[in-house]
């Protein structure tokens, strides 16, 4: 069986892509290295290997994979805005990650301490922001790596060196 603790999230199913099983997969495309030949879903509580039989990019964080034993486009709506976990052991052998790998992860900072869970990755400007939720409130905090001061995989924590008043703004 499949252990969650063992899983990261890697993205979700989008719609259906043509008539022959093929479904879009947005997600952390860097973490999809050599190797990587499944993804799980969280099916009613257990999570469930989905395998590849093929995976093509679409555009910068999007996919068009062929799962196995699916063949129409019917079989594979199963799978349409369900969640797609990999292996942490994936992510934690590649040298690179998308920020979309952090979603989950608690975040603290030196001085401050608890600020919240990251809930989301704000790209849609130049400056890309990580989203934490913290008893409803939103913090937001510069995607930048002279600002993370530690990132803990095991436990997924990332701990910040944010410069004052940064948080408070």
């Amino acid at each position: 069986m499949l252990k969650k603790e063992d899983f990261v999230y890697f993205g979700k199913f989008l719609k259906p892509h043509g008539t022959k099983g093929e479904i879009g997969l947005q997600g952390d495309t860097f973490a999809l290295g050599e190797g990587c030949d499944f993804v799980a879903c969280d099916i009613d509580g257990i999570l469930v290997p989905f395998f590849f039989e093929s995976v093509r990019p679409k555009n910068g964080d999007t996919l068009i994979a062929k799962m196995e034993r699916m063949e129409s486009a019917e079989e594979v709506r199963y799978l349409t805005n369900r969640e797609a976990f990999i292996p942490r052991k994936w992510v934690e052998e590649s040298d690179e990650v998308s920020l979309g790998y952090f979603i989950g992860f608690s975040a603290s900072d030196k001085s401050l301490g608890y600020l919240g869970e990251i809930v989301e990755i704000d790209d849609s400007t130049i400056n890309t922001l990580f989203v934490v939720e913290n008893d409803g409130e939103e913090i937001l905090i510069p995607a930048q790596e002279e600002f993370i001061a530690g990132i803990d995989h095991d436990e997924q924590t990332i701990l910040f060196d944010l410069p004052e008043g940064l948080v408070t703004l």
